[in-house]
This record gives C-alpha cells, sequence and structure tokens, in this order.
C-alpha cells in the first residue's frame, strides 16, 4: 500500500501519540515467543500484542490447529510489546505500509484510530456473520464500521460486583437482597456502621467505575451519530452519585493509588480494605494472581440496577484481534484467527486459560465450562450463573475517533477535579469536557 497522507490526517497522528492515552496501566516489557518452530514446513505468521498473558491463548491455538491440520502447519511468531509502543508502532506501520504483523491485538480504547478512511485491516464477515446468532453480538458491534467487523473479541466483559461475603455477612447484610444501588447503599451504610469497612472503591485513573454506570443506563460518550453526549443529564447524575458515595453517604473510597491496578490497591483489598468493587469478569484474574488471601471469600454477583428491572451489567473493556493488510497469507492468518476466537474450542480455552468471560454465550452453560479451575475454586461454582442471569443485559457501547480524547479528559482532569479536589461540580467538568471534545 502506498498512498499520500493530507496534513490533517498526519496532525491528529501525532498529536494522539503525544497524549500516550491508555486505559491499560499494566503494560508488558518486549518478549518474543516462537511457536510451533520445530514443525518442517510450517507457514510463520506473525503476531504483536500488549498483554503476555494474551500468548496463552494464540499458543494453544497453535498446538491444536498444529494436531487437526497437519498439512497446513503454523509458526507463529508472537511479540509483546509496552501498550503505548505497539499500538503506536503498529497504526505508522500500517499507514506507512510497511513492517505490521500478519495478526494483532488491539484495544478497545485505541481501536478506533484504525478505523478512520479506509481501514487497513482485514474484513471478517465470511467467518462473523454464520456464527454471530452464539455470540454477544455487541461485542463485535464495537469493532466494526459500516457494517464490516474487522476485530475479533477476547471477552464479553460482563461488569459485575465482586462482594467480600466474610465482611457483608459480619455486617448481617445478606448480598442477595442487594437489587438496585438504593439497595447497594443502604447496605453500604449498614457495613459501615457495623465493621468500619467501606462498601466500594472508585477509580479515578482509570474509567471503569462510571463508565459501566453510564452503559446501565443506555447513555455513553458519544450517542450511535458519534455526536458527544458525555455531559447529558444521565452523566451529570451519575458523577454526581460517584461524589456521593464518597462524601454525603460515605461509603465510598478514592482507590489507593487511584485505580483498581496497584500494589497499593491489591494489597488494600487483599486486606480487607472494602466490602466490594464494581468491575468486569475480566478482573478476576487480579483477585486470583494478586489477592490470594481473598479466596474462599469473595463472590459474584450482578450489579445493581438503577431501577427495579433496570440493566444489571455493561460490557467494559475489550481487545479487538485483527488481520491487517500487510500479510502475504491473508486466507490463513483469517482461518487461523477465525479457529483461534470463533470456535467452540478457541471460546472454552479463553475461560479455562484466561479466566475470561467468553464472546460465545452458547458454550455459558456447557458441561466444560463448569469444569473445575482455579476461578471457580477462589469465587464459587455459580460464576456463569450469574453472567447467564445478565446476558441479555450487556449493552453496546458506541466507540468514535474520538474516544481517545474523552477517556483522557476523565482520567486526567474530570474525575480528579470531582473526586478528588472537589474544585469542580459534576455539570462543570463534564461540560467543560465535552466543550473540549467538539472543538477538537
Amino acid at each position: 500500500m502506498k498512498r499520500i497522507f493530507s496534513s490533517s490526517l498526519m496532525i491528529s497522528l501525532f498529536l494522539f501519540l503525544a497524549m500516550g492515552c491508555s486505559s491499560d496501566s499494566e503494560g508488558d516489557a518486549d518478549e518474543t515467543k516462537v511457536i510451533g518452530e520445530d514443525i518442517e514446513g510450517a507457514t510463520e505468521l506473525t503476531f504483536w500484542t500488549f498483554n503476555e498473558l494474551h500468548m496463552r491463548i494464540y499458543e494453544d491455538a497453535v498446538i491444536r490447529w498444529n494436531e487437526e491440520f497437519p498439512d497446513n502447519p503454523i509458526t507463529l511468531t508472537a511479540e509483546t510489546y509496552p501498550y503505548d509502543n505497539m499500538h503506536n508502532n503498529l497504526l505508522l506501520a500500517l499507514q506507512s505500509g510497511t513492517g505490521a504483523p500478519d495478526i494483532a491485538d488491539i484495544e478497545l480504547g485505541r481501536f478506533p484510530n484504525y478505523l478512520q478512511g479506509e481501514p487497513q485491516i482485514l474484513p471478517m464477515n465470511d467467518y462473523v456473520e454464520p456464527v454471530l446468532d452464539d455470540f454477544i453480538q455487541s461485542r463485535f458491534d464495537i469493532y466494526s464500521k459500516d457494517g464490516i467487523y474487522y476485530g475479533i473479541p477476547t471477552h464479553v466483559g460482563a461488569t459485575v460486583a465482586y462482594y467480600n461475603k466474610e465482611i457483608m455477612d459480619e455486617a448481617g447484610v445478606d448480598i442477595e437482597s442487594i437489587v438496585t444501588w438504593d439497595d447497594y447503599v443502604e447496605a453500604g451504610k449498614i457495613v459501615l456502621e457495623k465493621t468500619g469497612t467501606p462498601m466500594l472503591t472508585i477509580e479515578t485513573e482509570d474509567y471503569w467505575s462510571y463508565w459501566p454506570l453510564l452503559a446501565q443506563q443506555e447513555s455513553d460518550f458519544f450517542d450511535e451519530t458519534g455526536e458527544v453526549i458525555l455531559d447529558n443529564e444521565i452523566n451529570i447524575k451519575t458523577l454526581d452519585f460517584l461524589s456521593d458515595l464518597i462524601y454525603k453517604d460515605e461509603i465510598g473510597e478514592i482507590a489507593p493509588g487511584g485505580g483498581h491496578h496497584s500494589e497499593e490497591y491489591y494489597g488494600f483489598m487483599n486486606d480487607g480494605g472494602a466490602a466490594s468493587v464494581i468491575m468486569p469478569m475480566w478482573y478476576m484474574g487480579r483477585f486470583t494472581d494478586y489477592m490470594e488471601d481473598l479466596k474462599g471469600k469473595m463472590v459474584i454477583r450482578p450489579m445493581p440496577s438503577w431501577t427495579e428491572g433496570g440493566n444489571r451489567s455493561a460490557g467494559a473493556g475489550g481487545t479487538g484481534t485483527v488481520v491487517t493488510n500487510q500479510t502475504e497469507h491473508p486466507q490463513l492468518a483469517k482461518d487461523f484467527l477465525a479457529y483461534a476466537k470463533l470456535s467452540e474450542e478457541g471460546n472454552l480455552a479463553l475461560w479455562e486459560i484466561m479466566g475470561f468471560d467468553p464472546p460465545m454465550w452458547k458454550i455459558w452453560d456447557s458441561e466444560q465450562i463448569r469444569e473445575s479451575n482455579k476461578y471457580y475454586e477462589y469465587f464459587g461454582d455459580d460464576i456463569f450463573d450469574t453472567l447467564l442471569d445478565v446476558r441479555d443485559e450487556i449493552n453496546s457501547i458506541n466507540i468514535t475517533e474520538k474516544n481517545p480524547i474523552a477517556q483522557q479528559l476523565l482520567t486526567t482532569t474530570v474525575f480528579n477535579n470531582v473526586l478528588r479536589a472537589q474544585s469542580q461540580s459534576a455539570e462543570e467538568a463534564l461540560r467543560l469536557a465535552a466543550d473540549e471534545i467538539r472543538n477538537q
């Protein structure tokens, strides 16, 4: 691909690179792993990711592929780079027409940058459309443009409530009685009174405490046409609600370290620092890996709803895996990606290996997915009962090219001014941020 780019596109690119916006605070160092290198006659494919753990999925897929298709074997050279480096280098490689891998992971917050103009990644409709009814469709919509599916999702990211049952029992609060956010607040007051422990923690350096609560109410940072709605009434009310949890109801506090992905926070929670946390299902791995003392104490339940019968979950976060237009083996790369992430075996592997809630909902009540593993041992055997309960309440979110800007403003300005310094009201902070986005 050779093309001449307009100056406005290049200016936008370099402004974005300068921002270094990232919702992933755990970027991995450079690492290369070659999978299947000892197989004679194998076709080499290259893969880039920003999360070393994702390599496990593709390692498993390559082994299964080579066993199932011995006449068409694959060698996968998988490379992990720090979050910003990988996304920035991939974007530059695609726009310059050289240097991109065959397959790449792209995090949800960065995905819009790869859909601008004519995407330099290959459509996957021929693989997605025949199986779409077996999946949570909203997870494909966020990686699509004009009806074309470009990214294959890694998980649903259903947001749930993680409760410390030991603390809740000490306070005499029945977790099953918490249905709405009003119930949650009242339960939090009892927990605080009886145990002296805050009910929850709230992030200021990330947006998982805020965005899912908007999606529950069918709101977002942008509407379906891409117009900015960050400062709408629902969003203002929701940010006021988070502020009230801290300063009015006094049942919440700012997460130690500013977010739910810091060593300071892991230590705090591991010591029983809060009675609950609201995070997506993929956060299970943080508990099992970094908060070992809570094993057997934590249970997973639906998020509280805003009204009786309202949505009790929301999809949050994600990684779309793509095939780039620079691959010399487009058919094989697409076949392999579909094999790894659109098959039943691939989705079972997402759960068994990573603890991700697989986007293929059809297997959520299968016998294989109920087999014992470290996640059941840690949280109990009803994880997928909760997921099945909220399956139809996971709204799609709207992703635009300006999402990285909105996320940057929220985590560097809005949350600090409203939730930390209390120097601005939710309405003022969100209106200023929304106007700045509109003026970009």
